[in-house]
Parts: C-alpha cells; sequence; structure tokens
C-alpha cells in the first residue's frame, strides 16, 4: 500500500489558481501507480477530476475542469500535481488523490472503484 499526503489547498478568489500536491510514501515504487485526483463538494457525491499514467504519457479530464487544470507527475520526486487555473465558484470542494498500482504504463482511471490508496484530502475553497 502506498500512503497519500494531500497540501496545497486554501481559499482562492474566483479567477485565480491555486497548485496541489500529493506526496506518496510507500515500499512500491511510486511509480508503479497510476494517480488520480477526485473531489468531493458539500452535500454532493465524490466525483473525478483528472488521472495520468505511470509514464505521464497519458491524461484524463472531467468535462467541467477540461483546459482549466492540469494533472502532472514527479515520479523521482513521488509526487503527483493538480495545477488549478480559473477557478470558479463550483470548485470549491475537498480534493483526495488516489493511487492504483498499475500493470500497465499507459493506463489511466476514472472510476473511484479502481483506486485502493486515498489520502485524505485538502480543501479547496473558491470565494466570489
Amino acid at each position: 500500500q502506498v500512503q497519500l499526503v494531500e497540501s496545497g489547498g486554501g481559499l482562492v478568489q474566483a479567477g485565480g489558481s491555486l497548485r496541489l500536491a500529493c506526496a506518496a510514501s510507500g515500499r512500491t515504487s511510486f511509480s508503479n501507480y497510476a494517480m488520480g485526483w477526485f473531489r468531493q463538494a458539500p452535500g454532493k457525491e465524490r466525483e473525478f477530476v483528472a488521472a495520468i499514467s505511470r509514464n505521464s504519457g497519458i491524461t484524463n479530464y472531467a468535462d467541467s475542469v477540461k483546459d482549466r487544470f492540469t494533472i502532472s507527475r514527479d515520479n523521482a520526486a513521488n509526487t503527483v500535481y493538480l495545477q488549478m487555473n480559473s477557478l470558479k465558484l463550483e470548485d470549491t470542494a475537498v480534493y483526495s488523490c488516489a493511487a492504483t498500482a498499475s500493470a500497465g504504463r499507459w493506463n489511466v482511471f476514472t472510476r473511484g472503484y479502481n483506486y485502493a490508496s486515498w489520502g485524505q484530502g485538502t480543501q479547496v475553497t473558491v470565494s466570489s
């Protein structure tokens, strides 16, 4: 199993930017994991935000964040990032990263049940 810790959340005005980070630790090499970001707003179900393959070759985004958010990873630093630009009020949520061991270097996963390990989450609040 891998342990995940998110950071970088906070309060930002609409139109602003934030960069989330998710640091991984554990016995298995970080490069063996496909990674994803999910979010959950109050009173709503958890939803997929973005995913990245083991080798960063494939990324996938929810339509609601496409062209505004960018997922990336640094396998040497055991960290995955989520750069969030042009933030909107509806982006307010707790953001969590997730990891799943993947045999394929090019696989991405967009469903929560695909992921075995989750971080505690970091709050992102967008104000008007």
